[in-house]
């Protein structure tokens, strides 16, 4: 779900603690809480979503315990990489910079960007239709550097440390739209404070692979969760919890 958030590359003074799964009966698994559906805290503050029950569900093949750790989006990676956790469920996109610095399973679900506004809004996604424009996105995504690197002379971008404030704005009517991965708006569109809004455009980014991070060079971890991810995908476990968040298939 969810991107070019920013990477960390002080990861060289980082301490690599090599967890191998094989070699403890309990994993922990980093994720944000703050990215609805994939994850977010729940009435009782529990963290919940599709990233947590995948995760769950890739502990139970490997036949390990598993405990949710929440971190702020911003520290994830270093979490990581400090030995906070053993890996990371976030909805966290597969990029060159971030694969410096950990390793990435195979994609378990892949989404693309698109823009919200209003649905009175007349808004087009060109240099016309965007100057002046106030546009959300949460920092250190994709999504900010791909609206920064396309549109950063004409569009006023606003960055959010979450999904969810940029969200509140949106409803508030404080900005104009939002440039977001389309599945994580989707679900906010179908609920209550979404559904004056709409879609602009079409997907201008759609190859956003979303991977499992674990620590450089824990090859071993990184492989059983790869096995894993197969057997779900295999046993109908995936579908299970695909058709639980969404009606259509998003692997």
């Amino acid at each position: 779900m969810r991107s070019y958030r920013k990477l960390w590359l002080a990861a060289a003074a980082i301490l690599f603690i090599n967890t191998q799964a094989s070699a403890v009966d309990k994993l922990r698994i980093g994720t944000e809480g703050a990215y609805p559906p994939f994850n977010h805290i729940n009435a009782s503050r529990q963290p919940v979503g599709f990233d947590i029950d995948i995760a769950h569900a890739l502990c139970a093949k490997m036949r390990v315990e598993c405990e949710i750790v929440t971190v702020n989006w911003q520290e994830i990676i270093p979490a990581l990489n400090s030995g906070r956790f053993d890996f990371l469920a976030a909805s966290m996109s597969i990029t060159q910079e971030r694969s410096q610095i950990v390793d990435f399973t195979k994609p378990y679900y892949t989404d693309r960007l698109q823009f919200i506004a209003p649905q009175s809004s007349t808004l087009t996604i060109d240099q016309q239709g965007l100057s002046g424009k106030a546009i959300a996105v949460q920092r250190e995504t994709v999504a900010s550097t791909w609206l920064q690197e396309s549109f950063g002379n004409v569009v006023n971008i606003r960055l959010y440390d979450t999904q969810e404030a940029a969200y509140a704005d949106l409803a508030a009517g404080k900005i104009d739209g939002m440039l977001a991965d389309r599945f994580t708006q989707w679900e906010w569109l179908q609920g209550k404070a979404g559904k004056a809004f709409e879609f602009k455009g079409e997907p201008v980014y759609d190859n956003d692979r979303i991977g499992i991070a674990v620590r450089k060079g824990d090859n071993s971890l990184r492989e059983k969760l790869n096995k894993a991810l197969d057997e779900i995908v295999a046993d109908g476990t995936y579908q299970q919890i695909n058709s639980k968040y969404f009606p259509f298939s998003i692997y």
